[in-house]
């Protein structure tokens, strides 16, 4: 060991390598820490784990454990992984066309993947919020909306908490 490094450890400094110390990529404490050993079907949506993946399945395996999957559990505490802000005096006027954009792009999605869930629709302080069980969802319905309506979302993606918020907005104005 060399002097300096006897010197440091002497007084307290930690003197552990930072390069060789790799940060969790993300946090999502819904997600599994290990892979389930066999089949397990969600006692709420009868979404099944087999195969290494969640997906819809017509019945459940016969050897499946029951197991609330993640998305269930998600919209059970009321935590949500993403959210999508749809504001502006054109979003109030034609909500229900946007909703409907909305719906189609979680409909689209969750044949595929059973965590893509819208968790709650509600109007708050003049703009339309939608929470869904997943950060892949607010994502998809960003771009949707981008594209049907020429106008940019901001997406705000945290890391660490495992959290997507998309900020789309529109006056009344026609552009």
């Amino acid at each position: 060991m060399k002097d300096n490094q006897r010197t440091k450890q002497f007084i307290g400094e930690d003197t552990r390598r930072r390069d060789l110390i790799t940060p969790e990529r993300e946090h999502d404490a819904y997600k599994a820490r290990k892979k389930p050993h066999g089949p397990l079907h969600c006692t709420q949506c009868g979404a099944v784990y087999e195969h290494g993946r969640w997906e819809w399945a017509k019945a459940s395996p016969a050897a499946a454990e029951k197991e609330i999957c993640p998305a269930c559990h998600r919209i059970n505490d009321n935590y949500p992984a993403g959210e999508i802000h749809i504001g502006g005096d054109f979003a109030l006027e034609h909500r229900d066309e946007l909703m409907e954009l909305v719906r189609h792009c979680e409909t689209r999605e969750n044949k595929e993947h059973p965590f893509s869930r819208i968790m709650a629709v509600r109007e708050e302080g003049g703009e339309i919020v939608v929470t869904t069980t997943d950060i892949h969802l607010p994502h998809i319905i960003g771009n949707a909306l981008e594209r049907a309506y020429k106008r940019q979302a901001e997406f705000h993606y945290d890391q660490p908490g495992y959290f997507l918020r998309v900020n789309w907005r529109r006056g009344a104005e026609k552009d």
